[in-house]
């Protein structure tokens, strides 16, 4: 795996809507495993968005790294495929388990398969909502404003999401197949 030459703050979305219990708590003990430390916002539950089906289960988590970003999308897709996320899976559908790159420091970048910092960041409130927790001041790398400023401009109302009961900090010897 190569590395950077700073340890960076990187921040990734996690969504389920398969199993969404038992997946979250395994991506994030996943997580744990590959980047140590990890922090993570409360669990929020919100409609499927691009598709009808059961309701996502989504987070965001934090961690410093070391780590290029393409070893940071390889352990993401290691954690997927032990959620039993499929590579070939299509875009628009129910998933066991999705985990994006939402910021890797101040990096910003479009290449195929990669655009930082990700274009649904400020789109999606599943994915912004919860960065909120963890970061309400940080500065998007590119538009300048807080993630605090950019979600009391989101239209809450037509995108609602609910505070899930579930602890993700549980050891993965608790989590049951």
């Amino acid at each position: 795996m190569t590395t950077s030459q700073a340890p960076l703050d990187v921040y990734v979305a996690a969504g389920s809507n398969v199993d969404a219990s038992k997946n979250l708590q395994r991506a994030a003990a996943g997580l744990r495993r590959a980047f140590g430390a990890v922090r993570f916002s409360p669990v929020y539950r919100n409609a499927a968005v691009g598709f009808e089906g059961d309701d996502f289960l989504n987070f965001a988590a934090a961690f410093r790294t070391t780590l290029s970003v393409e070893a940071v999308i390889e352990h993401l897709q290691t954690i997927e495929g032990e959620c039993g996320r499929s590579r070939d899976a299509p875009k628009w559908a129910p998933r066991s388990m999705d985990l994006d790159i939402l910021l890797y420091g101040d990096l910003v970048c479009e290449r195929p398969g990669l655009v930082l910092p990700r274009p649904d960041l400020i789109k999606r409130p599943y994915m912004l909502g919860p960065m909120v927790d963890l970061e309400p001041q940080l500065r998007h790398p590119t538009l300048g404003r807080t993630l605090a400023e950019l979600w009391a401009g989101f239209d809450h109302a037509a995108h609602p999401m609910h505070r899930e009961p579930l602890a993700l900090d549980a050891p993965r010897s608790s989590v049951k197949d």
